[in-house]
């Protein structure tokens, strides 16, 4: 079983982020890019830096159809088990967005923070970025700025009216120093994890080479999500739905008790069951 050494926990506590030694092995990770393919085959009218939700089977409800294989990978036990290090036993799923940039024409994700969109309070989350192709500072790989987490603080961000754009909000001039910027390079399989609270971002892809993460979203339950909050009110340019967004315990139990484990989970069983792509 894989699991965080205390040195890795460690660093991401003190950095905000980490890459841990344990990766997917080539076989899987093989298959998760023969799902990406059929992905965006299912989704042709949406950017492939776009395809929020790809985990809720068929039509969910976010104008994405996606796959359950993203569900699986979500569910892999030895990536909840990494999750589990960071933000403790009781887990739950509750986002998975995949980030594909195409050769040449990949968009640039701007700096943000995450707890900036998300309805979860308090405020707490664990992303896990997953890479299925190489992710590298020529092809936009995913920068950090180290221990801008550490003051639980999120910073102003402004709306961009963009369309090559992957989100329409970026921090403030003045919030941080970019020289301080980390690129987390990755090879197929790897994966980072990151706080909720850490600045990052991404270059365009410019590069002859296609720039692909998964990013899966867990949140402790000690936190609640919040169906009636919109942090961001629809200005970020990916279109979501939390109100109907379902949610997976994966481990433990519901420290909170206000979460709900039902809402949306009626919709994905009804497109799976009528094979809905």
């Amino acid at each position: 079983m894989a699991r965080l050494s205390t040195q890795e926990i460690e660093h991401y506590q003190s950095e905000g982020w980490v890459i841990p030694q344990f990766r997917l092995p080539p076989a899987r990770v093989a298959a998760m890019r023969d799902a990406l393919d059929a992905l965006i085959r299912d989704n042709p009218g949406v950017r492939p830096e776009k395809l929020v939700s790809a985990h809720i089977e068929g039509d969910n409800g976010e104008g994405v159809r996606g796959r359950s294989d993203f569900l699986e990978l979500a569910k892999d036990p030895e990536i909840v088990e990494l999750v589990s290090g960071v933000i403790g036993d009781d887990v739950i799923l509750w986002g998975c967005h995949v980030f594909c940039k195409p050769p040449a024409e990949g968009y640039e994700t701007p700096w943000h923070q995450d707890g900036h969109y998300w309805p979860i309070r308090p405020l707490a989350n664990c992303t896990v970025w997953v890479a299925l192709e190489e992710s590298v500072a020529e092809n936009g790989c995913l920068r950090v700025i180290p221990r801008s987490h550490r003051d639980h603080a999120l910073h102003p961000h402004l709306h961009e009216d963009r369309d090559d754009l992957t989100l329409n909000q970026r921090m403030a001039a003045g919030s941080f120093d970019e020289a301080e910027a980390v690129d987390l390079e990755l090879q197929p399989g790897q994966m980072s994890l990151h706080d909720v609270y850490m600045i990052h971002g991404a270059r365009a892809n410019g590069s002859r080479k296609r720039r692909t993460g998964v990013a899966l979203r867990y949140m402790p339950s000690t936190s609640v999500f919040e169906r009636s909050l919109r942090p961001a009110d629809g200005k970020t340019g990916v279109a979501v739905n939390f109100a109907e967004r379902p949610l997976w315990l994966l481990r433990g139990v519901d420290r909170s008790g206000r979460n709900d484990f039902e809402v949306g989970h009626r919709r994905a069983a009804d497109a799976g069951a009528t094979g809905v792509r």
